[in-house]
């Protein structure tokens, strides 16, 4: 018996209105994703990448159509329900890190698992053996302001999977980095995928990534062009950019 999806997406449109001028952002989007899944969506600037990602986060609500989240509903949800729901189930990774300065990496991941333990049964990692995860485990008691870049991504990707989301979103998460420091931060978010079996959702513009997905999906002018499975999917250091 196949695996019931996570996410449920069905007949998405999403216009934005601009004056007098509407902007489509997403056309029909028909979308299944599913449990353990490392997805990765390809498509340029403008092809409503962000748009699809806000929404299956709950920070975003469609213009029509439903996104179904196991037998939930977010399109129906009240912006509490869609609270509960991000602080819970979903995990992000952003360009910019958004680290708090005045804590340590550690407490900045502590801070996140504090704020789920005991819901619903729910039990965080621990985020010291997190950070270790990212490649971080000698860099605990760091302040952002004495991380690189590429290390505080892989704060912010610990931060984000301590607390074992069910989906970890991650948009443009190598945008702000060079090549050889965007691989690590790649690397991390494989080796999270594949530690805690999260489904992992990484949008971008750069096709070389396309290479570590079990699964990309291409996006143009707000419509999936294409859905294609990766039996076979490299380690981040293999990439050629």
């Amino acid at each position: 018996m196949p695996p019931e999806p996570l996410f449920h997406a069905r007949d998405l449109t999403k216009v934005y209105r601009m004056g007098e001028v509407e902007v489509p952002a997403l056309r029909g989007v028909n979308l299944d994703l599913f449990p353990g899944e490392f997805v990765v969506i390809l498509g340029p600037s403008g092809s409503g990448k962000s748009t699809l990602l806000n929404i299956l986060g709950g920070l975003d609500a469609p213009t029509s159509g439903t996104v179904t989240f196991r037998d939930h509903v977010l399109t129906q949800a009240d912006e509490g329900a869609l609270t509960q729901y991000r602080r819970e189930h979903v995990g992000f990774v952003f360009q910019f890190y958004n680290l708090i300065p005045s804590l340590t990496a550690v407490e900045n991941v502590a801070l996140v698992t504090s704020l789920v333990e005991g819901a619903h049964g729910h039990v965080p990692a621990d985020p010291a053996e997190t950070l270790a995860l990212v490649g971080l485990g000698e860099r605990l008691d760091a302040f952002p302001a004495q991380l690189s870049g590429g290390e505080q991504q892989r704060v912010a990707i610990a931060r984000a999977v301590a607390k074992r989301p069910d989906v970890l979103l991650c948009d443009e998460p190598t945008g702000a980095l060079d090549v050889e420091t965007g691989k690590l931060v790649l690397a991390a978010l494989q080796r999270a995928n594949q530690e805690f079996g999260t489904l992992t959702v990484v949008i971008t513009h750069n096709a070389s990534v396309a290479g570590m997905a079990n699964r990309v999906l291409r996006l143009r002018s707000g419509a999936i062009i294409g859905d294609e499975r990766n039996p076979t999917p490299t380690t981040p250091e293999a990439l050629v950019w």
